[in-house]
């Protein structure tokens, strides 16, 4: 029988004030992200394009921004990732990373009911560990990961009733930490690799001693993949770039070495602002790293004319 992943769109654009994020989804569709998946076997069913549960309107300038959105946004991809995790393997089409908050959370109540560990890898260039009292923008897509692990400080948020152990947390790609992110997150157990230690070690060592890590525990995985995890120069698509990040080789090498562990559960493709794009050529990578994360190899990349 044919394995299934099941698209799940998440047009979130409340975790910041640059819009754009909301066109990421049908963006991924529209650059063959479906048509990618089955031609490596898949058997792919689309839910199409969630919205967010009822809300009361956010207060213009208000901070945190969006905050009755996003917390909106989050109860619905809690429920509708939890329950989506039984139909086969879900990939979310973001969206701003805030909507780690729902799908984090809800892939983890389903590991936590049938009592398996929740593991995370985060490709990204920020920590995204802030709270909301310590965030300085006010925008919440700097926050999933500090909420997803049972941090304090997210009222009126929904509790966390399974959150991730840090130590089941890798972080890949760092670039842009703030401060009392960092002051923080060096109290915890999180696994943490920037782009130093990458460019001094190498993606292959780190990422397989995590895998091997979920293996020996075995755990659920749910990769969350933010475009600024690449290099802009590769990936301009992003309202939050970053020099240095990560290049198509080393994105694709990581992606690769996901699919040879057989251990991925869900997926999060995020922050693609496609307003931002260069004749859709952010959309095209991110798809493609998909599809290395789900099978296909590197001699079977596809040529793109861009002319």
């Amino acid at each position: 029988m044919k394995q299934t992943c099941v698209l799940v769109g998440a047009p979130i654009d409340s975790g910041k004030d640059r819009n754009g994020c909301l066109m990421g989804p049908d963006a991924l569709r529209t650059a063959g992200l479906g048509p990618a998946l089955e031609s490596l076997g898949f058997r792919v069913t689309d839910l199409g394009n969630l919205g967010p549960a009822a809300f009361a309107p956010d207060l213009p300038h208000a901070h945190p921004h969006a905050l009755n959105e996003t917390v909106a946004w989050t109860r619905t991809l809690q429920d509708v990732a939890e329950q989506v995790m039984s139909e086969g393997v879900p990939i979310f089409l973001g969206g701003d990373h805030a909507m780690a908050m729902g799908t984090v959370t809800g892939v983890a109540a389903y590991a936590a009911q049938i009592k398996r560990p929740q593991f995370v890898l985060w490709l990204d260039a920020h920590s995204d560990f802030h709270t909301l009292t310590t965030t300085g923008s006010g925008n919440l897509h700097g926050t999933p990961a500090a909420y997803f692990t049972g941090v304090s400080g997210f009222d009126p948020f929904p509790p966390v009733p399974y959150p991730v152990p840090f130590a089941n947390v890798c972080m890949m790609g760092l670039r842009s930490v703030d401060p009392v992110e960092r002051e923080q997150i060096h109290k915890t157990a999180l696994r943490i690799h920037d782009m130093r230690d990458i460019d001094e070690n190498g993606v292959v060592k780190p990422l397989k001693a995590f895998l091997e890590q979920v293996a020996a525990q075995n755990g659920m995985l749910h990769v969350s993949l933010d475009v600024d995890f690449l290099d802009p120069a590769v990936a301009p698509a992003v309202g939050t770039t970053v020099p240095g990040g990560a290049t198509v080789r080393e994105a694709h090498l990581v992606c690769e070495i996901l699919h040879d562990s057989g251990l991925i559960t869900s997926m999060d493709l995020v922050e693609l602002n496609p307003f931002l794009d260069e004749r859709g050529r952010t959309a095209h990578l991110m798809v493609d790293l998909c599809a290395s994360a789900f099978g296909r190899r590197v001699f079977d990349r596809p040529t793109r004319s861009y002319l």
